[in-house]
């Protein structure tokens, strides 16, 4: 069962449990008022550095540690696996020095499917202090096992609400919200609305012909050109810029795309709905794309970086008010 909860996404939804592993894991999940149903622990001394108040609400199992690293698909397991309520993050008390660094920067994740890299773009969200962390259907679970260790805590840092459809996004989105989108598009080319939407992009454009279609890479950062596309699908025009410019007014959410897909015609829309743009990460000629990852953290703490220097500004007017 323990094995079944960590591997099967459809398990873990039916009986609402997922498996944290590892004592910084199990130790950050209980002191954000995750429901601890299940401790297994190879020897005592692994559960006193746990707080032992929400450890009296729970099944204390003592196991052989070979039975943990038999269940574990850790290469050095450390004696310790947590079966937990799902969380709510609703119900989540966050960190009050995450809250009090909180900013109104938002990420949406769209087609997100390797572990390794939700889970590091989780993280970097956290830590550019990120107020909320969206994912639409077709991401990764957040609490595949992999997830969660890619994530070093991060799941229970800051509100993530998964498997949203595009037309509940809105929703849970501040009011005047303005959602850019992170791609690779340089905002010096020519820039015309796509009609066929392949993979992630159109055809190429031919050089000084402007009449051919120009290929809207909808891509933070495509690993893999998607050999399927959906034809007739509009994509509507956004400004694009790079990404160290003004992007950030208050508040602000970033869209990244996945790494087969890219950016989807929800995403775009979405995007232009709200008067956003493509913030554009430029790379060395004949370099497709970076990972998703990575482009994420780049464009997240760059959000940062403008939003505090907007936030410092500010502070500076009401101190000295221009006369």
């Amino acid at each position: 069962k323990v094995v079944t909860i960590a591997k099967s996404k459809k398990f873990r939804d039916h009986h609402g449990k997922v498996l944290l592993e590892g004592h910084r894991l199990i130790k950050d999940a209980l002191e954000a008022g995750a429901v601890l149903q299940t401790l297994f622990f190879s020897t005592v001394g692994h559960l006193k550095e746990l707080p032992e108040a929400e450890l009296k609400r729970a099944n204390l199992v003592k196991v052989k540690f070979e039975d943990i690293k038999s269940w574990s698909d850790l290469v050095t397991p450390q004696g310790l696996i947590g079966i937990f309520s799902k969380p709510d993050h609703a119900k989540m008390s966050y960190p009050a020095a995450q809250l009090t660094s909180s900013l109104p920067l938002l990420l949406i994740c769209d087609n997100i499917r390797d572990p390794g890299n939700l889970g590091t773009i989780l993280r970097s969200a956290a830590g550019a202090g990120c107020e909320k962390v969206l994912l639409t259907k077709g991401c990764v679970d957040p609490w595949e096992p992999k997830v969660l260790r890619a994530g070093m805590g991060a799941h229970f840092r800051l509100p993530i609400v998964a498997n949203l459809d595009w037309e509940s996004v809105p929703s849970n989105l501040p009011a005047s919200v303005q959602v850019c989108v992170a791609d690779n598009k340089d905002p010096g080319a020519q820039a015309e609305t796509v009609s066929v939407l392949r993979g992630a992009g159109g055809a190429d454009a031919a050089p000084g012909n402007p009449k051919a279609p120009v290929k809207s890479k909808a891509k933070a950062a495509p690993e893999h050109e998607d050999a399927e596309g959906a034809a007739g699908v509009c994509i509507p025009e956004l400004a694009a810029q790079y990404y160290y410019e003004n992007w950030t007014q208050t508040p602000v959410a970033v869209v990244i795309g996945g790494e087969t897909h890219g950016l989807s015609p929800d995403a775009l829309h979405l995007a232009a709905s709200t008067g956003g743009k493509r913030l554009v990460i430029p790379v060395v000629p004949g370099v497709d794309s970076l990972n998703s990852a990575i482009a994420a953290g780049i464009v997240l703490f760059e959000g940062k970086r403008q939003l505090l220097r907007r936030h410092k500004q500010e502070d500076e007017r009401h101190k000295f008010p221009v006369v």
